[in-house]
């Protein structure tokens, strides 16, 4: 199926944890609530496998002129590659985040829930902790190719 139902933007979840930095473009994302997120991450995201609750994280809703890094993030699996390098980032605690986003959020996992009829995949929700938001960039559509 290649339904594009909504709106999507390009989203970079970032973080380090057991010495590896871990990072994943997902496009399924909303906001729950003023200072809650929720995200799907696919089944076979390693990145996604590692969540928990507890775990901080960064969020970078990309701006446009990022696509570079909307694909290197979105290609191959954090535990064999480093999808940060090359890439300008900062480090808040254990969250990483991308240098000229839109929006760059720090946020805490609360809840991780399994859908087992979709894929086994994750539906992660967050708390947002901090942000920063530069309004006058939009944000990178997610289906810009």
């Amino acid at each position: 199926m290649n339904l594009h139902a909504f709106n999507a933007g390009c989203n970079i979840v970032g973080f380090r944890k057991n010495d590896i930095k871990y990072g994943m473009c997902c496009a399924w994302a909303q906001m729950l609530d003023y200072d809650r997120l929720g995200m799907l991450i696919g089944a076979q995201s390693v990145t996604g496998s590692v969540l928990e609750p507890g775990d901080q994280i960064g969020v970078s809703g990309l701006a446009t002129g990022q696509e570079n890094i909307a694909r290197r993030l979105g290609e191959g699996h954090s535990d064999q590659t480093d999808k940060f390098s090359g890439i300008a980032f900062d480090c808040v605690g254990s969250a990483i985040l991308i240098a000229g986003a839109r929006t760059r959020m720090v946020c805490e996992v609360v809840e991780v829930m399994r859908f087992a009829d979709v894929e086994a995949d994750r539906y992660v929700v967050m708390k947002v902790l901090s942000y920063e938001q530069n309004e006058s960039t939009p944000f990178l559509f997610a289906y810009f190719e």
